[in-house]
């Protein structure tokens, strides 16, 4: 309703000015980079193209792999799947997934992919917006299909109906492979949903193929090549890049299920060479590192690379790593569902303290700018690459996301100039062209001496003696907001009951105020940090923020308003004359 938005009216004059006045401007040309076809990849058609060692396990040889593709496919087009058509996957990454994913690539369809980590309300919101003409998934999937509404006719992709499907395929005469059309869309994918809800996210086939090229070439993944594939979103590229993956032991919606022992049976499996996990999954590895056989520690020797991505990772958290890993770089991939990776390094060889997260010099093809912050946090319309000036993060790619799906309020908010991505991340470039991430755009904190993003205090805190985890927020009005820092304590880390909002002791407070660097009001204790669910590593700033607020400033005028509309709003006594 427009009485409960107000802002809706401008969106909807924008949406009409910008019909009106950009109907024949041209689209902006992308940075030119290789592309790699999205199917099975022929190179060395007898080594495995996947091996899973959870559930009841398995492998694939990259030309069986193709050939079930096809035989899929031909049973998908039997359903009903034509070129352009989307097609919902609910199913757990492995043979079965990348199975019907390239089955669907092949008969020039859309893949629709919503990860299970987003929660069953959001995740059937998200596929909704999609508005899918076939959901293809196993029995859960197909529950919660049914539950949330989501359209589309459904085809079972259990053990069983796999079978089924293989069968019927044999029925039918082979479909051909769809003629490879790069402005046709390939892929509508979903973001995160920490700072709002999940944003559909549509990539073209060239996009897609454009991303698989730029893995590729920034990280060397030639073919051939054996790769553990613990986080969910590039395990599907392994086959066409001609890589043996191995999907570890582990429910991939919860990242921090990954043990040190099943990742290393994993890198055995394959001898695999390169680890791709996310940081909550890192975390648990080295927390159970010691449990882990002299067989096991030596097949963790062999990976010469570690990549990480989906929220900032502490450089300690990645020396740590080294010593289970000892052969192995650290790189920390940046980037969003919207265009990854953007820019990468290894934190474990910068030295200097920054203003923030060092995520390296931009990825071969991909150009960073930012767009310099008012005193009110504000980002400018202008870009600059000037060094030290904060900003937002603005980028632009080979591999850069088509358009947000159904959202065009998003998408002409992000695309300012065209061609460019405004990422809602906030950071400074440095003399050497290395991008430092401070934090997102909805955290920067607006003191009254300009804004402030966090990451860089944060850090700072984090050193102090005795503190595990630490966020910093702020509170009061914006452009005169006050620092709060929110600490964790190390003997109260990993509680699952959560005390009320005390403050810390002041032997506590006044460390984290000497590390902090900034003016800070208040330094507050809890026993946990509050994490989106999809890589359980993002913080909840404003949900900290929210929670900071209320503790400081307890609202007893709003009790006795809330008392008094329940009173009002309560049947009448009755009288002693009605009695």
């Amino acid at each position: 309703m427009l009485e409960d938005r107000p802002e809706g009216v401008q969106v909807v004059w924008d949406w009409i000015t910008t019909r009106c006045t950009s109907g024949g401007a041209p689209t902006p040309a992308r940075p030119e980079h290789p592309s790699v076809p999205i199917r099975v990849a022929q190179s060395r058609p007898d080594a495995p193209a996947i091996v899973e060692l959870g559930g009841s396990g398995g492998q694939i040889t990259r030309a069986a792999l193709a050939r079930r593709v096809a035989a899929v496919a031909t049973a998908l087009y039997a359903r009903g799947v034509r070129p352009g058509g989307r097609v919902a996957v609910l199913v757990p990454p492995g043979i079965d997934l990348s199975t019907i994913v390239y089955a669907v690539w092949r008969l020039g369809a859309v893949v629709v992919v919503a990860d299970a980590g987003l929660g069953v309300r959001r995740l059937g919101a998200a596929l909704r917006s999609a508005a899918p003409d076939h959901v293809v998934a196993i029995p859960r999937g197909l529950s919660l299909a049914w539950v949330a509404r989501v359209p589309g006719a459904r085809i079972g992709a259990g053990p069983e109906q796999m079978q089924d499907l293989l069968a019927r395929a044999s029925a039918y005469p082979c479909v051909p492979e769809a003629p490879h059309d790069p402005d046709a869309d390939g892929a509508i994918l979903f973001t995160s949903g920490a700072t709002g809800p999940p944003k559909g996210v549509a990539y073209t086939r060239g996009q897609l193929g454009a991303q698989v090229a730029v893995l590729r070439d920034t990280f060397d993944l030639q073919p051939g090549g054996r790769f553990v594939a613990a986080f969910a979103p590039f395990a599907l590229y392994g086959p066409a890049l001609g890589l043996t993956s191995a999907v570890p032991a582990m429910d991939v919606t919860a990242p921090h299920t990954l043990t040190a022992a099943a990742l290393a049976d994993a890198v055995a499996a394959v001898e695999a060479t390169v680890v791709f996990a996310s940081p909550a999954a890192l975390r648990n590895v080295v927390a159970t590192a010691d449990v882990l056989s002299t067989s096991q520690r030596a097949a963790l020797a062999g990976p010469r690379l570690v990549l990480s991505a989906g929220a900032p990772v502490p450089p300690a958290l990645l020396h740590q790593l080294r010593e289970v890993l000892p052969s192995a770089s650290t790189h920390t991939p940046y980037g969003m569902t919207e265009v990854l990776p953007v820019a990468t390094i290894d934190p474990t060889t910068v030295t200097q303290q920054g203003p923030g997260v060092c995520v390296g010099p931009p990825v071969p093809g991909v150009e960073i700018r930012v767009a310099p912050l008012a005193a009110d946090g504000t980002p400018a319309d202008e870009l600059v690459r000037s060094p030290g000036t904060l900003g937002e993060v603005v980028v632009r790619g080979p591999h850069l996301l088509q358009r947000y799906e159904r959202r065009w309020a998003a998408q002409h908010a992000s695309a300012r100039p065209a061609g460019w991505h405004r990422t809602g991340d906030v950071g400074e470039l440095d003399a050497d062209g290395r991008l430092w991430v401070g934090g997102r755009l909805v955290h920067v904190v607006t003191t009254a001496d300009g804004p402030l993003a966090p990451y860089a205090v944060e850090h700072r805190v984090a050193a102090v003696p005795g503190v595990a985890e630490a966020a910093v927020v702020g509170v009061g009005p914006r452009g005169a907001q006050q620092v709060v820092v929110v600490v964790v304590p190390e003997e109260r880390l990993g509680r699952t009951a959560q005390r009320v909002g005390p403050l810390a002791s002041p032997g506590l407070a006044q460390q984290v105020r000497a590390a902090a660097g900034v003016p800070v009001a208040a330094v507050l204790v809890r026993d946990w940090l509050p994490v989106d669910i999809r890589h359980a590593s993002k913080v909840d700033r404003t949900a900290l923020a929210r929670w900071a607020d209320e503790h400081l400033h307890p609202r007893p005028l709003r009790l006795r308003v809330r008392q008094r509309v329940r009173r009002a709003a309560a049947p009448p006594a009755p009288s002693t004359r009605s009695r």
